[in-house]
């Protein structure tokens, strides 16, 4: 069955009118004057039009350019096919940092819109977690060599601290710092929040960052008081005192001593009870004169009425209790897990980034690439997530929307985009 022309030209008129939102024209070209034969803006927007179409190689992208329609190629100013050796060349010669721009452009653009607006929480939140992805190669700048065992060929891992905001319907990626090879999470948590933070000066896009355990300590709890935010990190054995004193407090609370819960059902038998326990008798609790709540979540899974798992989690807050409901607390803690259940979630199945990074044999390019599909991300997340109305739309699947997207860049007409705003290409600095 045909493809319906009004979602068609939906999703064309989100490449038109929002790649020129990301400034990939104000991207440094690293290639020499003479003998380029592609303008590299024209080059990296075939890359994102590529993976929102969901190919899976640069070779398929190359493929793309020849497919796509020829009156949507003469607006994006793709004039014919682009091999994908030229793509792979300016890849991995490209600095990822300026990669990060094109990022940041997209999320001030939308939040002008007022489409990242908070959802259930009363202010912003964005959610850090690291994400890795295994090359067969390392450089030991981007990624880190390391061993599988003995006999083992060696391999290098691509680390990047993926920054989510996840108080938004939509959970766009509006950051992804690289992890030099020399250091860890822990290790990187100070540099990367405070670049996210000066990425977004100016603008009120989160208050409140929430992090798991990996980076739970009194240096970084300071670190994001200092910059006037609030934190939200998971506690476990890596801080045995606190964690000692908040199972103390709060281990021991049944469920008629819960301040909000939740159940979600699960299919036809399946269901998950999430309970909340909150104390604020910890408050300034040893070197932690920022600490001021210390929360524990349980969850019950059950399958056809039996308990099937159960598990405890804690967490400590610099935020007052008081400045958020009890099923706020328990929704804070719960969104925490879109960095992780809708961002990585996404970019490893819908998008295959772990098995099919496009270049495996230059960390610095599958970085480069890494960073252009969060962008491609983004576009898609905010279109499902924000443009598209109904709770039904809002959840298709992604591989359905990433087929979607390739039909109709395939298939557009010039009376779909004859019905678009005229918008520019390019915007001035």
């Amino acid at each position: 069955m045909a493809q319906d022309g009004r979602l068609s030209r939906r999703m064309i008129g989100v490449l038109v009118a929002r790649l020129p939102e990301a400034g990939l024209d104000r991207v440094k070209d690293p290639r020499r004057v003479r003998g380029r034969r592609w303008k590299l803006d024209v080059l990296l927007r075939l890359v994102v039009v590529a993976l929102v179409a969901g190919c899976k190689s640069l070779m398929q992208a190359e493929a793309l350019s020849n497919e796509m329609s020829v009156v949507l190629r003469q607006r994006l100013g793709i004039a014919r096919r682009i091999a994908d050796t030229t793509l792979r060349d300016v890849l991995c010669a490209l600095d990822p940092e300026e990669l990060r721009g094109p990022l940041h452009s997209l999320v001030r653009a939308a939040h002008r819109r007022k489409a990242l607006e908070p959802d259930g929480l009363p202010f912003g939140v964005v959610a850090l977690d690291g994400k890795s992805t295994a090359l067969p190669s390392c450089d030991d700048h981007y990624a880190q060599r390391q061993s599988q065992g003995e006999g083992a060929h060696l391999i290098g891992v691509l680390r990047s601290v993926t920054c989510t905001l996840v108080s938004s319907r939509a959970k766009p990626c509006i950051d992804a710092i690289s992890i030099p090879a020399a250091t860890n999470e822990m290790g990187h948590f100070e540099l990367a929040l405070r670049r996210l933070v000066e990425a977004y000066s100016g603008i009120a896009l989160f208050d409140l960052v929430s992090y798991d355990a990996g980076a739970c300590s009194e240096h970084n709890g300071s670190v994001v008081r200092e910059l006037g935010l609030h934190y939200l990190f998971g506690l476990k054995g890596t801080q045995p005192t606190l964690l000692n004193e908040a199972q103390r407090l709060l281990a021991t609370l049944g469920p008629e001593r819960a301040t909000a819960a939740t159940t979600d059902v699960l299919g036809n038998s399946r269901s998950v009870v999430r309970r909340l326990y909150l104390s604020e008798e910890m408050v300034g609790f040893g070197d932690w004169k920022h600490l001021r709540t210390v929360l524990r979540v349980e969850s019950e899974t059950f399958d056809r009425g039996q308990r099937v798992a159960h598990e405890n989690r804690y967490y400590v807050a610099s935020l007052q209790a008081c400045r958020l409901s009890a099923p706020q607390w328990l929704l804070l803690v719960r969104r925490h897990w879109g960095v992780e259940n809708n961002c990585h979630h996404t970019l490893d199945t819908a998008f295959e980034e772990d098995d099919r990074p496009w270049i495996e044999s230059d960390p610095r390019g599958a970085l480069v690439v890494a960073l252009l599909r969060r962008l491609a991300y983004n576009l898609m997340t905010l279109f499902r997530s924000v443009t598209q109305r109904g709770d039904e739309r809002r959840a298709t699947p992604w591989l359905d929307l990433l087929r979607w997207f390739y039909n109709a860049i395939i298939s557009a007409t010039d009376d779909q985009l004859r019905e678009l705003r005229p918008r520019p290409l390019a915007r001035a600095p």
